[in-house]
């Protein structure tokens, strides 16, 4: 099994943490988020691993160096685009299905023991306690929250600023999995976006199509009618994002999991 990490961005949120290393090379309750996600990862049988790099990405390298059958893509543009066209980075290591993950995102292993046993095409790992995390979290507030709608058991919608609280049934953390079939849905919608907009044109809620979230891809193959299924994670703090320097130091209490 392959998960693919996207571990390209600046974390300028993040400073002064990140302001020598990549925000998932930073220490979280006394580990880096990254070896704590790749570790969750292994504990389910992903053995294969394609990081896509960017901001300081040799530090990356060195820091995975030893660690087995983890492989790198380079995101040269990482300082004007955004997470979709960083994933579109490692679309070779998409063929046969693939779990994915933020790279500034922590959780626990039950997490992609739900996302392995799911049997949908895309499925979304979604947190129904989101609001929990959002508590006196006032440096990242919920209008950042990717929230996601179902209904029928379907994604209706997700993303930043795109469902409101009350139609809420969770917050996207993040991780996903792609059968496939859905894999090669992706790459194509994606393409076919790209050929027909550029990078320049606005798309999904972006403002422009080279800074659009993966949300917006989402989002788009929903209207296309390919089916995205939500699974609900079963007890509260199984996760958390770390954004900002409040994220990290509320994260001390949360994370227990090794």
């Amino acid at each position: 099994m392959r998960a693919i990490v996207i571990a390209a961005g600046m974390g300028r949120r993040l400073s002064p943490y990140t302001d020598d290393r990549p925000k998932c090379l930073v220490d979280v309750a006394g580990q880096p988020m990254l070896k704590r996600a790749l570790s969750a990862l292994r504990s389910q049988g992903v053995t294969e691993f394609c990081v896509v790099t960017g901001y300081r990405g040799e530090q990356l390298v060195e820091a995975l160096r030893g660690e087995a059958g983890v492989t790198f893509v380079e995101n040269r543009s990482y300082a004007r685009n955004n997470i979709l066209c960083s994933l579109m980075h490692a679309e070779a290591a998409m063929d046969e299905g693939f779990l994915c993950t933020y790279s500034d995102i922590v959780f626990h292993p039950s997490v992609v023991s739900m996302l392995v046993q799911a049997r949908g095409e895309l499925t979304l790992a979604v947190d129904p306690y989101w609001k929990l995390a959002y508590e006196g979290r006032t440096e990242h507030p919920v209008g950042e929250a990717e929230l996601c709608a179902q209904a029928h058991g379907r994604v209706t919608q997700v993303g930043k600023r795109a469902v409101g609280e009350g139609e809420a049934c969770g917050e996207f953390i993040g991780l996903w999995r792609a059968s496939a079939t859905a894999a090669r849905a992706l790459r194509a919608l994606f393409h076919r976006r790209k050929q027909a907009l550029g990078l320049d044109a606005p798309y999904g809620r972006a403002t422009r199509f080279e800074v659009a979230y993966l949300t917006d891809l989402f989002n788009d193959l929903i209207g296309e009618g390919f089916p995205i299924e939500a699974a609900l994670i079963k007890t509260p703090n199984a996760w958390r994002e770390i954004d900002t320097v409040q994220d990290l130091e509320r994260a001390a209490s949360i994370v227990t999991w090794s």
